[in-house]
């Protein structure tokens, strides 16, 4: 996996908008759960993870919990756990795409709504990943960068609401749940119950949320 896996298509504009507190820290925990799912963390990357704050929430006791862990972790350590459990040989441990959450196979329907929608906004895959565009990297990615307007005109409630229900709220908790208790999990069964609070908050968020 690699640190940017969509960008605009050359047509699309690119506007930045201000937006509320709230929502600029959303996005900045989707950005920080895609770049540690995308490749193995560096020094840099641990050290950031390891100076984040949470409240005394549930959500906010999972981000102490990583931060912990990320305190105590080397480079050396999490490449070995993020081999394992996403590389491996052959296959690692865990398959992070929604279309083999969501039918048991890679490269299936899921997958090809999401390039339909991706294009319908602009957006395209990166020409230095290959990693397929359901993968669980580039959904926290695209959904962070919807929210703040990375690539276009920052989208209200209603257009990440679809984008939430239709492409990551199907299986993307799941998906934490199984890193959360994965064998090879450390450092990431703690970015697992980061993921698997923070999907269950927006959720519920965009469930209240009106029509």
């Amino acid at each position: 996996m690699t640190t940017t896996t969509v960008e605009t298509s050359p047509e699309a504009a690119v506007r930045a908008a201000p937006i509320g507190a709230e929502d600029q820290m959303r996005a900045d925990l989707y950005n920080s759960l895609g770049v540690m799912l995308a490749a193995p963390p560096d020094m840099m990357l641990l050290q950031q993870t390891a100076g984040l704050a949470g409240d005394d929430s549930d959500l906010g006791s999972a981000i102490n919990a990583l931060a912990k862990l990320a305190q105590h972790s080397k480079p050396a350590s999490a490449e070995r756990e993020f081999n394992k459990l996403f590389i491996g040989l052959g296959r690692g441990e865990l398959l992070p795409y929604a279309s083999y959450y969501l039918t048991g196979f890679l490269n299936e329907k899921p997958l090809a709504q999401l390039r339909q929608d991706m294009a319908a906004s602009g957006l395209t895959r990166a020409p230095n990943s290959y990693e397929p565009e359901d993968n669980i990297a580039s959904m926290m990615e695209m959904m962070g960068a919807m929210i703040v307007g990375r690539f276009g005109t920052a989208a209200g409630v209603t257009r990440q609401k679809t984008f939430f229900n239709k492409h990551i709220g199907p299986w993307a908790g799941h998906f934490f749940s199984d890193l959360e208790g994965a064998k090879a999990s450390v450092l990431y069964a703690a970015l697992g119950a980061v993921g698997r609070q923070f999907m269950e908050i927006e959720a519920e968020g965009f469930r209240m949320s009106a029509e």
